[in-house]
Parts: C-alpha cells; sequence; structure tokens
C-alpha cells in the first residue's frame, strides 16, 4: 500500500510500465506498507492442527510475533484446517527484539481481563530480568471462577556462557516466584505458572520456582499420562524436561486428567517414537521441537 504525504513518487503511462518519478527525498513524503499473508508452509500447518487436536480452553503459546499475527493465525490457518478458532487473543510485547513474545488464546467464555506485564523489572538499570516477559492474564470461566495465569519464556542455554545463562535463568525463576507469593498474599487461589523455561525441575536455576514455592508440576499429579516419555523437548528424554504447567494447590486438587501431545513434534527418521501426523513427513515439517502439555481442570 502507498501512502502520499506530499509530492509524487511515481507516474503509470499509458504505455510502459510504472515509472519512478522522484529524483531525491525532498520530492516525496509518504510510506509504503507491505500486506503480510499467511505462510503456507507444512510446518505452519502442523502447529496449527496441534491447536486444533488439544482442544484447549485456554492455549498459552511461546514464540509469538505479535497479537495481530496471532489473531490472523488463529483466524486463517486453524480455520483452514477446520479448527474451532479462538474467541480471544492477546500477546504484550516482551524484551526480545526478534518478536518471540508470550501470549494467549481462549475460547468464547474465557474472556480475558486484568494484565500485568514485568518487562521492566529489573536486574541493573540496563539488564532487565526476563528475556521476554513474566506477563499475566487474568481469565474468567463460564462458572465464574477465575484464574491467573503467569507465562514466561526462560533464557535459553544456547547463547552466553553457560555461568551467565544460568544466573539469568535462576533471576527469573526467583522473580517469578516471587511474584506468584505476592499474588497468593492478595488472596489468589487459581494461579498457573507456564512456558518454556529452558532447564530441568532438578536443575539449580529453577530452584527458587520448584522448590521455594507449594507449586505443583502437572507431571506429578496421579492423572498425568506422559505417553510414556518423561521430556517435553526433542527426543523428550528425561534431561528435555523443560516446558512446565506449575499449578496451585487449589487448582492441582481440581484436575481431572493430563498428558503430552506430540503429534506435531519429529518422532524420528525409523524408530518413530511415537506417533506423529502423517504430514511431518521430515524434522522441518514439525510444528515446534517442544511437545503440547495439557491439563483438565474442573472449575
Amino acid at each position: 500500500i502507498l501512502r502520499r504525504n506530499r509530492g509524487g513518487l511515481i507516474k503509470r503511462p499509458k504505455s510502459g510500465g510504472v515509472q519512478i518519478v522522484a529524483s531525491g527525498r525532498a520530492d516525496w513524503v509518504g510510506s509504503l506498507e507491505l500486506r503480510d499473508e499467511p505462510i503456507d508452509e507444512q510446518a505452519m500447518r502442523n502447529t496449527a492442527r496441534v491447536m486444533r487436536d488439544v482442544e484447549a480452553d485456554v492455549l498459552g503459546v511461546v514464540e509469538v510475533e505479535s497479537r495481530q499475527v496471532l489473531r490472523d493465525f488463529n483466524a486463517d490457518v486453524v480455520a483452514a484446517l477446520g479448527g474451532e478458532t479462538f474467541r480471544h487473543a492477546m500477546v504484550i510485547d516482551g524484551n526480545d527484539t526478534r518478536g518471540i513474545d508470550v501470549g494467549l488464546l481462549t475460547r468464547q467464555g474465557f474472556p480475558i481481563g486484568a494484565l500485568r506485564s514485568h518487562v521492566d523489572d529489573m536486574l541493573t538499570e540496563r539488564d532487565p530480568i526476563f528475556s521476554r516477559d513474566c506477563a499475566e492474564f487474568e481469565v474468567t470461566a463460564p462458572s465464574g471462577a477465575r484464574m491467573l495465569l503467569m507465562l514466561n519464556h526462560f533464557k535459553s542455554k544456547g547463547f552466553g556462557s553457560q555461568q551467565s545463562s544460568n544466573a539469568k535463568r535462576r533471576a527469573q525463576a526467583k522473580r517469578v516466584a516471587e511474584i506468584y507469593d505476592e499474588r497468593v498474599a492478595m488472596g489468589i487461589k487459581n494461579i498457573v505458572v507456564m512456558g518454556d523455561f529452558n532447564d530441568t525441575p532438578d536443575s539449580e536455576p529453577l530452584s527458587p520456582l520448584i522448590e521455594g514455592t507449594d507449586l505443583k508440576d502437572i507431571f506429578l499429579h496421579p492423572k498425568f499420562d506422559d505417553g510414556g516419555f518423561p521430556g517435553t523437548y526433542g527426543s523428550c528424554a528425561e534431561d528435555n524436561k523443560i516446558d512446565f504447567i506449575l499449578l496451585s494447590p487449589a487448582l492441582f486438587d481440581r484436575v481431572t486428567s493430563g498428558g503430552v501431545f506430540r503429534k506435531g513434534m519429529w518422532p524420528g527418521a525409523r524408530a518413530k517414537r511415537w506417533e506423529a501426523y502423517p504430514e511431518v513427513a521430515r524434522k522441518e515439517d514439525a510444528a515446534s521441537d517442544h511437545a503440547a502439555i495439557w491439563a483438565d481442570i474442573d472449575l
């Protein structure tokens, strides 16, 4: 879309192609807006299949470019594969300039209420605690029950030294634990802390959150089925359990079932580790290298 404020940039003669007539920056003032279109790739369609088939009423998402992209993906790609679209979508712009934020999708009857961001929680004057954010979303269920969801994407192990990345994740886990304790002190009982923590439950960096609060890992619920694999990433081995749904005691006690959805992940070339979509014919076709964790909670 070409928008002109002053001057002329192009002309369209009756014969020949479009000609640029501006010879300097003073000759034209305006803007160009590029229209986005859904990318028709197998991996994206498989992501939509996972979003369709997990049948969540409330879906936390990680590495989202923007709210508009999430809305368009929901309306265009998920819908094109026969999925029931989500009614509400919310993304808070985080600290990562690559546009890999955390967001939330909810169904009709599960409105998103109050929002809080922690992008300005600081380690030092120039170093924010959160690589992305610890975004808080209040959601109301059809029963009227409210729950607070805290979405996170902690510092990865892939960049910087091990010492520095461990220290960053520990600071993030400590701050999330503090926020959780603050909300409990406010009288909020139904709390979910979830996301990609980029470390294992027994790791020292996550200990302030895993060991230092009364939050409970959905993997430890007696009605949870891990599908025969203890992890959530890559090969789903035990040392690849880096994605979490942590529940406050009030919610943990109301869990009716839970599991890990891996059909969108690459199952391996020869010995298939788990059932995958037929459309995941190559590693590049995978919806993600992370599984989707789910929990049914009676609210």
